[in-house]
């Protein structure tokens, strides 16, 4: 750095001391705007959401739809308008939701307070004392090292070895918070190499957070493994569709697909959206990657700490992958929340774990965040109001005079983008596939060849941060806004619905999935 230039946010002492990392800590603060059009939308969003609760709450009963389904609208869209804008902390706006529900007989107390106990909100503790302990035991710096002195000495391939890793662990770890909790550390480690902070997040920050939670839930439908909603969809087009699927039924549909998209987003990313600088393109250690590798070689063998850590993390990640052998072992399922309990346990039991309760550093402000976005998405649920949003879409096509390609289409759009009324992939699950399969049998069509494709789309929860488990997690790093992630999801999602529909026209047909593309309904 030249005299007299102000003192840079990655400057070397600022640089090491995030590679040192004794805690990750992820800030409750609200993150600060990014130029005028930001801090534009968080003065327009405060009066514009209530506005907007106000015209729906006191609109018409559309037909079919009750008024606490009506009620628990408005209130979901006031919370997305304040999630959107950020006039507040999306903590603040979680908690408003919450009460906002109950008073206006969306929801009841129970069911909202409820929230707190759910799995994924258990899930999300656990998982960040393990995490916390891949950081005390600086495990996490040593694989962060490694994987930046292998594959980063670039933007582009730094971007590629995380799409790569996320590829491996998919088929691996059913568990999409899992995956994205156990490679936090790492993200934020070669984020602060490359110089993407959260105070001062920048162009490859935002691009590797964000490929990264493509890479956790759209890598997730290649088998129908990937995740429980999965299986239910599959068991739904067995029991309504009367067409059994094998794992390389869903394979060889899902497999190409997810992963097209994903290396589509790897490509147009850093070029198209958040256009990574030269300036950006290298890590910003001064010393660049040789000062990297010099710390890696620092660290020197494996402490006692970090193969205390990795035999914990290695029997929590085995229970992950073996969840299916369980009953027949131990007469009990072990789910994903119960290993990273397991895991909790050991971290912090008294003299034999590696972490003080102390230094694990919950954020409690994610978990309020998480609560509210499912408290609102229950409330859509159970109100039927999800339901009836879904029913209208396909309400307003007279399918039955269209050709097979444009009903497919149609049909695969509300599929992929529907995940923006609902947080929950199994709720979804079980609304759209029964309804999909019903409308497509009516029709006189062969329902798996809609039914299956549409299941692809389950995992693509990629549009909003209370779209997913994985999207909370990864917001609350302040590395890019919601209009930010929004913006790639719906890039993301596009492409998928682009690959669909000419898989359904070429490779699906081929199979003999799909009929042609331009055949009308029997």
């Amino acid at each position: 750095m030249t005299s007299g230039t102000a003192p840079s946010p990655f400057s070397e002492e600022r640089l090491l001391a995030l590679l040192d990392m004794e805690k990750m800590t992820l800030s409750s603060a609200a993150r600060a705007a990014q130029g005028p059009s930001e801090r534009w939308m968080r003065y327009l969003g405060f009066p514009g959401g209530i506005l907007a609760f106000l015209l729906l709450y006191y609109l018409p009963f559309g037909p079919g739809l009750s008024g606490a389904a009506q009620a628990g609208i408005a209130c979901f869209v006031l919370a997305l308008v304040w999630w959107v804008t950020e006039p507040f902390p999306t903590y603040v706006t979680s908690l408003a939701l919450m009460f906002l529900l109950l008073t206006t007989g969306a929801s009841g107390a129970k069911a909202i307070m409820d929230v707190l106990g759910l799995e994924v909100i258990w899930l999300n503790l656990l998982a960040f004392i393990l995490s916390a302990m891949l950081v005390k035991t600086r495990l996490a710096r040593r694989m962060a090292l490694w994987l930046v002195v292998r594959f980063g000495s670039t933007a582009p391939w730094a971007l590629f070895a995380f799409l790569l890793l996320q590829l491996i662990l998919a088929p691996l770890i059913p568990a999409t918070a899992a995956r994205c909790v156990m490679t936090l550390p790492l993200m934020l480690v070669v984020a602060a190499i490359y110089g993407s902070t959260e105070e001062a997040p920048n162009a490859f920050g935002k691009n590797l957070m964000l490929l990264n939670l493509v890479g956790i839930s759209v890598l997730s439908s290649m088998s129908m493994t990937g995740s429980s909603a999965n299986l239910i969809a599959v068991g739904l087009i067995q029991t309504m569709g009367g067409h059994k699927l094998y794992y390389m039924d869903w394979m060889r549909l899902g497999a190409p697909i997810a992963i097209l998209s994903t290396l589509a987003m790897w490509f147009l990313g850093p070029r198209l959206l958040f256009r990574i600088p030269p300036s950006e393109q290298t890590p910003r250690i001064p010393g660049g990657i040789e000062v990297v590798r010099q710390k890696y070689l620092e660290m020197g063998p494996l402490a006692a700490g970090e193969k205390k850590a990795l035999a914990i993390f290695g029997l929590v990640l085995f229970l992950w992958m073996t969840d299916v052998f369980h009953l027949r072992w131990f007469g009990v399922e072990i789910s994903a929340p119960f290993a990273a309990l397991l895991g909790a346990l050991i971290v912090l039991f008294p003299r034999w774990g590696v972490l003080q309760w102390s230094e694990a550093d919950i954020p409690w402000h994610l978990l309020i965040f998480s609560a509210g976005a499912y408290a609102g998405g229950l409330a859509l649920d159970d109100t039927g109001a999800a339901e009836w949003a879904v029913r209208m879409l396909f309400g307003r096509f007279d399918l039955a005079a269209l050709p097979f390609g444009v009903a497919f289409t149609l049909i695969m759009a509300v599929m992929m983008y529907s995940h923006l009324l609902t947080t929950s992939k199994t709720v979804r699950t079980m609304i759209m596939i029964p309804i999909i399969i019903t409308l497509t049998k009516s029709l006189g069509w062969d329902p798996v060849s809609f039914a299956l494709p549409a299941a692809l789309c389950i995992d693509w929860v990629v549009g909003l941060p209370i779209s997913g488990k994985p999207n909370v997690i990864l917001f609350s790093t302040n590395q890019y806004s919601v209009m930010e992630n929004f913006k790639y999801g719906m890039m993301t999602c596009t492409i998928g619905l682009v690959l669909l529909v000419v898989s359904a026209a070429t490779w699906f047909h081929w199979l003999g999935v799909t009929p042609a593309f331009w055949s009308l309904p029997q």
